[in-house]
This record gives C-alpha cells, sequence and structure tokens, in this order.
C-alpha cells in the first residue's frame, strides 16, 4: 500500500479495535470505498491481538507514530464501494 489516509487518535479509553472502526467509517465516507489494510505502531499491537478489526487487516510497521493509523487499499485488491445510506422514504433523489 503506497498511499493511504492517516488517522489519528489517542484516546487511552478506546481499544485499538474501536479506533480501527472509527477510522474506517471516516474512510468510506470520504472516499466511498471499503479500506482493506491498517498499520499501526507495533506497540500499540498486543501479543496475540486479533489482526482483523472493522473489516480490516491491522498489521504493525514501525513507519508508523505511536496513536496514528494508516489506512487505505493493499496492492493488488480491487476497491470496494462503500454502500451509501438510502434517503429518507427510501429513495434517493437526484438534482439536474
Amino acid at each position: 500500500m503506497d498511499i493511504g489516509m492517516l488517522w489519528y487518535d489517542d484516546d487511552s479509553k478506546r481499544r485499538l479495535d474501536e479506533k480501527v472502526a472509527r477510522a474506517v467509517e471516516f474512510y468510506r465516507a470520504k472516499y466511498g470505498v471499503q479500506p482493506t489494510e491498517c498499520y499501526v505502531d507495533p506497540g500499540q499491537l498486543a501479543v496475540g491481538q486479533q489482526e482483523m478489526a472493522a473489516g480490516v487487516r491491522v498489521r504493525g510497521n514501525r513507519t508508523v507514530i505511536k496513536n496514528h493509523l494508516w489506512l487505505g487499499v493493499g496492492d493488488g485488491v480491487q476497491p470496494t464501494a462503500a454502500r451509501k445510506p438510502a434517503a429518507a422514504g427510501g429513495r434517493a433523489r437526484s438534482r439536474r
């Protein structure tokens, strides 16, 4: 992954999987695709911690600064379009 979004979250009360979920939600809303990879400082990963959170693979990378998450679509992976919620009333409207 060469291009991604850098997310900062230093809330010590929030677990890593919660931080990842918030970042993934923002990424999908902003870019319209589901990220597949999330890199974090290796010190943020506990021994035996799950390698998946919010539908993305979480991996340690020593180039990522503590309290930061680097999200994006992995190399060779086709991005999946994020589903947008339907407008009120169940119908989407377009403007011309």
